[in-house]
C-alpha cells in the first residue's frame, strides 16, 4: 500500500506546492490553511517507507496507512476542488466575466453571499484535514517509526523498491514466471465481457508484488481504455473506494457526491470502453458485488485482477482463474 501512497502523497505534496501562490487560490484567502496542510503532510511522508517495511508484522501500522491513505485521496480532492472553485471567482472566468469586481462590490446580496460560502467551505474542508493529518500525526504508530528512525534502527526495516522484486535469483524467476503467464492470460481473455482473475495467498507472500508486475507490464500498454489500480482494504469507505477508481480511471466528480452519483459518472464514462482494473488486498467481496459490478458492466469489456487472502471471496465474486502464491520471501509483500 504505502508503495502507492508515497507516490500519491508526493503528487499531492507537488501539487500544494504549485497552487499555494496560485491566483485562483489567492483569491479564496486559504493560502495559510494551505501552507499548514503542505507542511503536516511533508512531515508524514517521511515514515512512509518504513512503514511499508512493518505493515505485515504489526497489524496497526497497516491500519494506519489505510487511514493515512483516505486522507490523502481527500486532500487530493480539496487541491482540485479548491483550484476550479477559485478559478469561478477569477474576473476572466466565463461565470465572472458580468461581475464588476472579486469583492462585494457590485455584486447582488446573493452572489455576495454565495461566494462568502464558497471560500468558508472550503477553509473548512482544508482546515478539517488539516486536523485528520494532525490526529494522524500523534498516533502511537507515527511516534514508534520516528523513534525507530531517531534510534538508527530503521535498518531493520528494508524499503521495497520495485527495482529488488526482479533480481536473477530464484525468488526472482518465480515472479516473472508468474507474471508472464498471467500477462498471456490478460491478453487471452481481453475481449472478454469480464474476466477475473484472483491472485491467492496469505499476508506477505508476495500477491501485490506479482499484481503490480502484471499491472505495469509492457505488453498490456495501449490494450485498454481505462486502467486502475485501487486498494481495497479491511476497512473501505463505499464512496472513498468509487472516487479512487474514477479518479484512477480520469474521470471528474464532485466532491460531495453520493455513492449513487458516483457510481453513474463511472457507469456514463466507461459504456463500451475497455477497462483493466486490480483490486489489491480485498477482505470483502461486497467492495465488488455491491458497488462497482454494477456500472462496469456497461463497459465493453473488462479484466479484473483481485488479490486476496481469502479463498471464498474469489470464489463469491465468480472468477475465472485462480493463481495461488506461495512464500517468495520474506521481504516481499
Amino acid at each position: 500500500m504505502a508503495t502507492i501512497l508515497y507516490t500519491l502523497v508526493g503528487s499531492c505534496l507537488n501539487k500544494l506546492q504549485g497552487i499555494i501562490t496560485d491566483e485562483a487560490i489567492l483569491i479564496l484567502g486559504v493560502k495559510d490553511e494551505l501552507e499548514e496542510l503542505q507542511r503536516r503532510t511533508d512531515l508524514i511522508k517521511s515514515s512512509l517507507t518504513d512503514a511499508e517495511a512493518r505493515k505485515m508484522e504489526d497489524s496497526t501500522v497497516e491500519k494506519w496507512l489505510g487511514q493515512l491513505r483516505d486522507v490523502i485521496y481527500d486532500v487530493d480532492d480539496i487541491i482540485d476542488f479548491a483550484r476550479f472553485k477559485g478559478s469561478v471567482l477569477l474576473p476572466d472566468h466565463p461565470v465572472s466575466s458580468t461581475r464588476k469586481s472579486n469583492t462585494c462590490t457590485g455584486l447582488s446580496i446573493s452572489s455576495c453571499f454565495s461566494n462568502i460560502r464558497t471560500r468558508h467551505e472550503i477553509a473548512v474542508k482544508i482546515r478539517s484535514l488539516n486536523k485528520k493529518i494532525e490526529n494522524i500525526s500523534k498516533d502511537e504508530v507515527f511516534f514508534k517509526l520516528n523513534r525507530t528512525q531517531t534510534n538508527g534502527k530503521g535498518s531493520a526495516w528494508t524499503p521495497i523498491e520495485s527495482s529488488s522484486l526482479v533480481e536473477p535469483n530464484l525468488v526472482g524467476k518465480e515472479v516473472l514466471y508468474a507474471c508472464r503467464e498471467l500477462v498471456d492470460l490478460v491478453l487471452k481473455h481481453k475481449e472478454s465481457k469480464d474476466y477475473k482473475i484472483a491472485i491467492v495467498g496469505t499476508g506477505g507472500v508476495g500477491k501485490t508484488t506479482l499484481a503490480q508486475k502484471i499491472f505495469n507490464d509492457k505488453k498490456l500498454e495501449g490494450r485498454f481504455d481505462k486502467h486502475a489500480w485501487v486498494c481495497v482494504s479491511k476497512e473501505y469507505s463505499r464512496d472513498s473506494l468509487l472516487k479512487q477508481v474514477l479518479r484512477n480511471m480520469g474521470i471528474r466528480y464532485e466532491q460531495d457526491e453520493s455513492v449513487p452519483e458516483l457510481q453513474r459518472k463511472l457507469r456514463s464514462d466507461i459504456t463500451d470502453k475497455s477497462f483493466f482494473l486490480v483490486l489489491d488486498d480485498m477482505w470483502r467481496s461486497e467492495a465488488w458485488i455491491d458497488l462497482l459490478s454494477t456500472p462496469l458492466h456497461a463497459a465493453a469489456t473488462g479484466m479484473i485482477l483481485v488479490t486476496t487472502r481469502d479463498d471464498t471471496i474469489a470464489r463469491v465474486i465468480g472468477v475465472d482463474h485462480t493463481h495461488r502464491v506461495d512464500l517468495m520471501s520474506a521481504n516481499v509483500g
